[in-house]
């Protein structure tokens, strides 16, 4: 089935498609090393980098030793979040010990303690604004975008009323300290890479 039959296919049946079947059509269209997610009703696509990647793994790696590997931590993993037409697959969050999922097989944006986002050109000024809006929203108390292009951390904590309250940027190879927030612990930037 091509994408355009698809797409006709569910607009067909149910006027506006809903998320699930929005992400079906995703598992039939996204390309092998792009990353594929749903924010504010459009599916936004964007290729997976060297430098993307090795961010995730030193973020993870640091977490899982502070953690354990059994923590619960997910990587480009559907999250939904408040407002429309949000379904974002970041690219990693942990979620708080004895989370659940909800009776579909999808995390509660609720226990997610910590989510991270690594800077795609194409898909910058989501995790800035859209996703951040949504984060915040949800209550996601720790928000860190990792911004390879200008070799930046923005730390964004204390949602409240839909918004950030706090946030502190610093450069790459500076420590992100996160010892006041619900996870508890510093994050070393110094691997880092930069585009």
């Amino acid at each position: 089935m091509t994408i355009a039959q698809i797409d006709r296919t569910l607009m067909a049946d149910s006027g506006e498609p809903s998320l699930d079947e929005m992400f079906e059509l995703l598992y039939e269209i996204v390309p092998e090393g792009y990353k594929a997610e749903i924010v504010g009703g459009a599916i936004q696509m964007s290729p997976q980098r060297h430098t993307h990647s090795a961010i995730i793994r030193a973020v993870l790696r640091q977490l899982e030793a502070r953690f354990g590997e059994e923590s619960l931590i997910e990587l480009d993993v559907r999250l939904d979040l408040p407002g429309y037409g949000n379904a974002f697959c970041p690219d990693l969050y942990k979620l708080s010990d004895g989370a659940k999922m909800d009776r579909k097989g999808n995390w509660r944006y609720g226990d997610a303690e910590f989510v991270l986002e690594v800077i795609s050109r194409a898909t910058a000024d989501n995790d800035y604004g859209k996703k951040k809006d949504a984060y915040a929203a949800g209550g996601i108390p720790v928000y860190l975008i990792a911004d390879s292009y200008t070799g930046q951390c923005h730390l964004y904590t204390l949602p409240e009323d839909g918004k950030y309250r706090e946030s502190v940027t610093t450069d790459f190879g500076v420590p992100v300290d996160l010892t006041g927030t619900a996870l508890g612990v510093t994050l070393s930037t110094d691997r880092f890479p930069r585009d």
